[in-house]
């Protein structure tokens, strides 16, 4: 949950960006901005909410609720691009009751040193994590797509990571961030080395995948369908 206070316009909508963007970064349940002492000077500054929800559209993709909303700040939300979308509710309490009625999608997270066993680290939770989601047949995929991620920040970022692994809407979600803002680039096909093939074995296995810019790094996402 943020709380957004002051007046919106162009100058602090960068920093809303900013602050909507990080916090969509760590793959929550669901985003509630505190929109009740936010007042919208120049709806300009609105571009950076549109923004962010073009940039999160494929991933996460997770409910974004504005709580408190006066009728002038949802209609104004509701008149920019990308934003008529979002959710709404009356208080941010009435938002968590919601919430907690839902079931909550299964997730594990884990935290990786930027060293060559941190591949056989998460091949491991990748299978045994299949194993346990009844989703066994799809576990020799997912574990390489895993290892590949995990090993494209030992190679290039060298940083401590932080590998997500769910499953949501009938689909098999991975990310890793880490500390580097490096944008990778999919290797050469021709390289045939365990660990060489790199980002472009990812895209050729998922689904949909991609690279998240934050102010600290940058996340590597993908996305598994699991229907037969």
């Amino acid at each position: 949950m943020l709380r957004l206070s002051g007046t919106l316009d162009p100058l602090t909508g960068d920093a809303l960006h900013l602050a909507v963007l990080g916090s969509l970064a760590t793959d929550p349940d669901r985003l509630l901005l505190d929109v009740t002492d936010l007042r919208i000077g120049d709806p300009l500054g609105l571009a950076a909410l549109s923004a962010v929800v073009d940039q999160t559209a494929d991933w996460p993709d997770v409910p974004i609720v504005l709580c408190g909303a006066t009728p002038e700040t949802e209609a104004a939300i509701q008149a920019t691009p990308a934003c008529d979308g979002l959710d709404y509710a009356p208080t941010c309490e009435a938002a968590l009751a919601e919430a907690a009625a839902e079931p909550v999608p299964p997730r594990l997270r884990l935290r990786l040193r930027p060293v060559p066993d941190a591949c056989r680290q998460v091949r491991q939770l990748v299978t045994q994590t299949c194993d346990a989601w009844q989703r066994s047949d799809l576990a020799g995929t997912a574990a390489l797509i895993a290892t590949e991620l995990v090993a494209n920040v030992v190679r290039h970022a060298h940083t401590t990571m932080e590998f997500t692994f769910g499953l949501h809407n009938g689909e098999l979600r991975m990310s890793v961030r880490d500390g580097s803002r490096r944008m990778p680039e999919p290797a050469n096909p021709a390289v045939t080395s365990p660990g060489g093939r790199g980002l472009w074995l990812v895209r050729d296995l998922t689904d949909a995948w991609g690279v998240l810019p934050v102010s600290d790094g940058k996340v590597v996402w993908t996305r598994l369908s699991t229907a037969a």
